[in-house]
């Protein structure tokens, strides 16, 4: 019988953690990508959700007098302010592309990422407008608790496999 269980509730189930002296690297290893590889797919979602929040502060900044540009003249400056630029990219390689959830889906995220609030943003009134970034306030705070579980559990698990390079009985070897 198949796990139907989000990859995230696993990692994050305190049972994940349990007896890692007693598991061979490997296992450790493959532990350690599936959580890096979660926690890549909640900055990815992450992502989405600050340029959605971006996007509808813009709206109510515009609406307030604040702005004088339409959204679609401050979309590239809008959509550029978030990222950051440096030696690293800002997401490492995920190895399973996350999809863009569905407006069908059962999770908040899901309807979240719905199009339809910024599709329809002329149609909305403020409050309505206050309404869904209080929404995608509330959901990308859950990611971010989320995120700190996943950064925890990583931590635990790499101190796990450098003790073992660092032990005197040799089990561990570098990767090449």
């Amino acid at each position: 019988m198949t796990d139907k269980r989000r990859r995230i509730d696993i990692v994050l189930e305190p049972e994940y953690l349990d007896n890692l002296s007693g598991l061979d690297l490997d296992e450790l290893r493959r532990r350690r990508h599936t959580a890096e590889d979660v926690e890549s797919q909640i900055s990815y979602y992450r992502r989405l959700l600050h340029g959605r929040m971006d996007l509808l502060n813009f709206e109510l900044r515009r609406r307030g007098g604040e702005e004088e540009r339409t959204l679609l003249e401050a979309l590239p400056e809008i959509l550029a302010s978030g990222m950051v630029f440096g030696e690293e990219p800002n997401l490492r390689h995920i190895e399973t592309m996350p999809p863009i959830p569905s407006k069908t889906g059962r999770r908040l995220i899901d309807k979240i990422m719905d199009d339809s609030v910024l599709t329809q943003l002329s149609d909305l009134s403020d409050d309505d407008v206050v309404e869904a970034l209080d929404q995608i306030q509330e959901v990308e705070t859950e990611m971010s608790n989320q995120r700190k579980q996943l950064h925890a559990v990583i931590d635990t698990l790499q101190s796990e496999i450098v003790a073992r390079y660092r032990s005197e009985q040799g089990e561990a070897t570098v990767p090449g």
